[in-house]
């Protein structure tokens, strides 16, 4: 029987939260796991600017580091062409699929099914239904901060609903559209990543590809904002009730629906290799800060004079700004520097990398409605009407990833270098990796 290997990306998990939980007696799956395997560790950069996941995991997905790589933003692997585990080992002859992989880039010539991210464009391999799908979620994750879904979108996400999701997680679906219904937020980021495990079960069973990869993203979404209400959280720092209701741990929530697609997939795929990783992981942050989100980027900047061809919103506070030339640029980088708070400080991060800029809304305090903010000589106090707030800082990133391997039972290294993962890949499938 040939080798499967079956690779879910964690995203950020931390797994000291991971053990106090297992040993309150939650989360037997990943329970097992850590009973009947190492975890071992990974690392990757040193500089809390690196930290990035859409830095990490394409060094996980390449074997290259951020040196090497030189791929700092999200979304710009599809300007880069470093070859990537899935096209590498279609061309050693390896079916191969994977499903929302963050910072990628559909290169395979043939692939069993692909499916980007939401924040990166890029060919969907699949069914008409699963091109229409990745649309309607990008939608519905981009403007996740307003709240807002078109009704196309809500179509195929019910379509894509009732094709995709598995007949056992009926309940899971009510219980958690129950709950965003009340108001608990983090419940429509579980909605989604369960969707995802579910589209990823169906194609595989039906496919059966060597290796097939599948990226979690709300276990990061979570952590970041709500890390403060775990209760393997013992630091100081409280969100407010209005944020989340005493009792609520959504940390818990996540990695509960993560321990259930976990051992799911071990009963659906007994026979299949596992590797789990998280790239990297969050520690508690130490302070108070607010994240905030345009709600009209276009209309914003043109109100404001910042020259620009067009803009594309990004994860969170992050946004693209497309221009004609470098001198268009470089004058939508000064006009966007210009836009500071009544004490003169900048509301906006600007990187130019030449004819398009990366730039984020980096004012840390909350905005009432009596802001005052300046735009050269001009004055304005209507900053609230134009921000969504996103949520409070609660997790930060630490370099340090998380590898658990269920064809190792044993390591020689507690820690490896992430860069390492498409060689660990490639034996685990029996060929060799040999770097670009």
């Amino acid at each position: 029987m040939k080798q499967q290997l079956i690779f879910i990306e964690m995203n950020e998990i931390n797994f000291d939260y991971v053990r106090n939980y297992c040993a309150a007696g939650e989360l037997p799956a990943l329970g097992a796991l850590l009973r009947d395997h190492q975890v071992v560790e990974t690392t990757s950069e040193r500089d809390y600017d690196e930290l990035e996941p859409w830095i990490q995991w394409v060094t996980a997905h390449t074997g290259l580091t951020l040196g090497q790589h030189g791929i700092y933003r999200l979304g710009d692997i599809v300007k880069s062409d470093p070859e990537q585990i899935w096209e590498y080992l279609e061309k050693k002859g390896k079916a191969v699929g994977a499903i929302s992989p963050m910072n990628a880039k559909n290169r395979c010539e043939n692939p069993a099914f692909f499916m980007p991210d939401p924040w990166t464009e890029g060919e969907v391999i699949g069914s008409s239904l699963l091109k229409r799908l990745y649309r309607s979620v990008s939608q519905a994750v981009n403007d996740n901060a307003q709240s807002r879904i078109s009704a196309a979108s809500a179509f195929w996400l019910f379509a894509g609903f009732a094709r995709y999701a598995r007949p056992s997680n009926y309940g899971r679906y009510l219980r958690y559209l129950a709950g965003a219904a009340r108001g608990r937020a983090w419940m429509k980021a579980l909605i989604l990543d369960l969707l995802i495990a579910d589209i990823f079960h169906r194609l595989v069973k039906r496919d059966r590809p060597d290796f097939a990869s599948v990226f979690l993203n709300a276990g990061a979404h979570i952590q970041h904002h709500y890390m403060f209400n775990s209760s393997a959280y013992d630091g100081a720092l409280r969100n407010p009730e209005w944020y989340v209701a005493p009792g609520q741990d959504p940390v818990l929530d996540v990695y509960r629906l993560y321990d259930d697609i976990i051992g799911g997939t071990l009963r659906a795929f007994p026979h299949a290799r596992l590797m789990i990783a998280t790239g990297l992981h969050q520690d508690p942050h130490q302070a108070t800060t607010f994240y905030w989100r345009l709600r009209d980027h276009a209309g914003f900047l043109a109100r404001h004079g910042v020259p620009h061809r067009s803009v594309e919103p990004r994860m969170s506070r992050d946004f693209m700004v497309d221009c004609a030339d470098a001198d268009e640029a470089i004058a939508a980088e000064k006009r966007l520097l210009s836009i500071v708070s009544a004490s003169g400080r900048p509301l906006f991060e600007v990187d130019n990398r030449g004819k398009d800029l990366f730039a984020m809304l980096t004012w840390p305090d909350d905005i009432g409605e009596d802001f005052v903010y300046r735009v050269g000589n001009a004055s304005y106090r209507d900053f609230r009407n134009d921000v969504s707030f996103v949520a409070i800082k609660n997790g930060q990133h630490n370099g340090v990833g998380y590898l658990i391997d269920t064809g190792r039972p044993a390591e020689s290294r507690p820690t490896i270098p992430l860069a390492e993962m498409p060689a660990r890949i490639c034996e685990a499938l029996g060929t060799s990796w040999q770097a670009a």
